[in-house]
């Protein structure tokens, strides 16, 4: 929606960038440091003030810097270590990985019945605790039939039980890309996380595992893991609320010094010959300052305006007939402003508006 642009907003406008380009020493005030900022931020350049040739001395510029220097704030203190029950954790092994098998291989009828008396070999051998035999045989099983996600699982399980819980996941993690639900794979992979002090995705997939096909084994490094899980879930969210309040207390320190740079300039001024009122300087840094003004200068085309404004105020006068610039400056700058300001009469050249 066009709000209509007043030619006295304009010069309020057009008054401020005058008075900082004869004299722009204004824009080194402290309470005016985010104009100086905004303008550095598109490339303008403000000449530094002399203050030697002002009769000042080395102490009195130690004491200007200082006193426009926001204190520094507590930092808050660390957050307790979370105490989680690490007694069931190993080391993790570092062996090489184990072979998998063609992923792109389908086999044949003869390689899949093969691969089924390989696997019958394999659970003989496990039952016999010879770990390493029945290892042998599963990989044997799985590179005629690498398309068998059960295969994987079970071979998955037998590195669990050798204390091999990287083996365990990346024999699980094949499983499941075959087969997603399968309940065997998030089971041991389940276990094997909790070994690796993975407590969140161990309780991730032993939920899974109950949920697919519960077994009472399951259940039970569930409820194993779930204490542990539940306190780093409580700690993060404990770490996002103190983000949170942290970020609100910023946005309020903010907001109580951007009011104290208005009142501090407007009692300033009140005892200044500048013929700028401080009402108006008030109204027009707020718009500097506003949320929606920084938001607002992201379009690249308010942007490249502002650049040039930056770097020379009265290049404002290009964009007096660009209905979207002038709508950005003047409807920010003067909403709810205008009925406080002093309308002076405005001149011939600059009775520019929009419907």
């Amino acid at each position: 929606m066009s709000i209509p642009i007043k030619p006295e907003q304009i010069l309020l406008v057009k008054e401020f960038f005058n008075k900082c380009k004869t004299n722009p020493e204004i824009l080194h005030q402290p309470n005016l440091y985010f104009i100086k900022d905004l303008i550095e931020f598109f490339g303008g350049k403000i000449p530094k003030v002399n203050r030697a040739e002002k009769g000042e001395s080395p102490s009195k510029r130690s004491e200007d810097t200082n006193a426009s220097k926001e204190p520094e704030p507590k930092s808050e203190s660390e957050e307790s270590d979370l105490e989680l029950d690490m007694s069931a954790v190993i080391e993790p092994d570092t062996d090489a990985p184990q072979k998998m098998g063609n992923p792109t291989l389908q086999p044949t009828e003869e390689e899949i019945a093969e691969s089924q008396v390989k696997r019958s070999e394999a659970v003989s051998a496990f039952a016999e605790n010879a770990y390493e035999k029945a290892i042998e045989l599963y990989t044997e099983a799985i590179v005629m039939n690498p398309q068998a996600a059960l295969l994987y699982a079970k071979r998955g399980q037998i590195f669990l039980l050798m204390n091999k819980p990287n083996a365990c996941v990346r024999d699980c993690n094949r499983a499941l890309e075959l087969n997603p639900d399968s309940a065997a794979a998030h089971k041991f992979r389940g276990r094997a996380y909790y070994l690796l002090g993975k407590f969140e995705e161990a309780a991730n997939d032993l939920r899974l595992a109950c949920k697919f096909d519960y077994d009472e084994e399951a259940d039970e490094w569930l409820r194993e893991v779930t204490p542990n899980a539940r306190k780093i879930e409580e700690h993060k969210r404990k770490k996002v609320r103190k983000m949170q309040e942290k970020l609100e207390h910023e946005v309020k320190e903010r907001l109580n010094k951007t009011r104290e740079n208005v009142k501090t300039y407007e009692e300033n001024t009140r005892t200044s010959q500048t013929d700028f009122s401080g009402e108006k300087m008030a109204d027009f840094y707020k718009f500097l300052n506003d949320i929606g003004t920084l938001n607002a200068i992201k379009d690249p085309e308010i942007a490249e305006a502002f650049k040039e404004i930056s770097a020379n105020p009265a290049n404002i006068l290009k964009y007096q007939n660009n209905p979207k610039i002038m709508d950005f400056i003047c409807s920010s700058m003067f909403s709810g402003a205008g009925a406080r300001m002093t309308t002076p009469k405005p001149e011939p050249q600059d009775d520019v508006g929009l419907d």
